[in-house]
């Protein structure tokens, strides 16, 4: 029957559904953990695998399937009480701890939250005591991967080789307006920052000086194509939450894409080579894209 509603009634029911999360916006539980990127590095599958666990809760509504409000970014002017509404109440999250004996979880994942610059300050401000999942993929494959998902969308014209061409261009300035402004949203930075999105180690950095490291989990993408089930482990393990067999294990967002060109793919690995030895570095570890 939902998928058969005309979109004004979908649209009335909706603002209906939000308007009653934000009236009871301050009996909701702010967000327990965040999966804060990168993108096209498997945020959208590890979020649909927790939300399996009977102690993590689903975005508020339900049946909306919702990983994210976006709200740190695109809907940041709309307030807290607006970002509170998508989460559970206090009194389910209570009705869960006494059926399970553990209080469960809540949580949100977005992609962007690690590239964009504010985020990890407007996190701490917030939720100070939150953990933090990052997975990182190989930048190359993430950054041609990244390239497929906006020509899917229709909002790339270009040639993945143009298009690297045109980034320094589509994104001049942009960084100066976001500064500038705190309700700014830069369709650019978000949607054709294909090369620079891949340079991990200010976006890691950003979090770290902000959360303790025990509250920081980095996870490959690699590792969660390769082994769904023992990362997925892994992440549960930080989250403190009970042991739990995960039953389907299904890549989301999978986009088939043609070969990259080798001579792009190369040029890729050189540019990044420098920027993932200094990541290496800093972490004190290697990840499954290491040379």
């Amino acid at each position: 029957m939902k998928d058969r509603s005309p979109r004004w009634m979908k649209d009335a029911v909706n603002a209906a559904t939000r308007a009653y999360a934000v009236s009871t916006a301050d009996q909701r539980h702010l967000p327990d953990f965040l999966i804060v990127g990168s993108k096209r590095g498997g945020t959208t599958s590890l979020w649909n695998y927790l939300v399996q666990h009977p102690l993590v809760m689903p975005m508020f509504p339900e049946s909306r399937e919702i990983k994210s409000p976006w709200y740190f970014y695109v809907n940041y002017a709309k307030g807290d009480a607006w970002y509170r509404s998508h989460f559970a109440t206090e009194r389910r999250l209570d009705q869960m701890e006494r059926k399970y004996g553990t209080r469960p979880l809540t949580g949100e994942a977005c992609p962007y939250y690690m590239y964009y610059p504010p985020v990890a300050e407007r996190v701490r401000e917030r939720m100070p005591d939150a953990k933090i999942i990052i997975s990182l993929r190989d930048p190359v494959r993430r950054a041609y991967s990244h390239y497929w998902e906006r020509v899917d969308a229709g909002t790339e014209k270009l040639s993945f080789e143009e298009a690297l061409a045109a980034e320094p261009e589509r994104l001049r300035g942009e960084a100066e307006r976001m500064a500038a402004d705190p309700y700014y949203y830069s369709e650019a930075h978000d949607f054709h920052s294909y090369r620079d999105r891949g340079i991990y180690l200010p976006q890691v950095q950003r979090w770290l000086e902000l959360f303790p490291r025990e509250n920081i989990l980095i996870i490959a993408a690699e590792d969660l194509y390769r082994n769904e089930k023992e990362t997925f482990a892994e992440v549960i393990r930080f989250l403190g939450l009970p042991e739990w067999e995960l039953p389907i294990a299904r890549r989301h967002n999978y986009l088939p894409a043609p070969p990259m060109n080798p001579e792009t793919a190369a040029e890729l690995a050189d540019f990044y080579r420098p920027h993932n030895e200094a990541l290496f570095r800093f972490l004190d570890r290697k990840f499954p894209w290491t040379p």
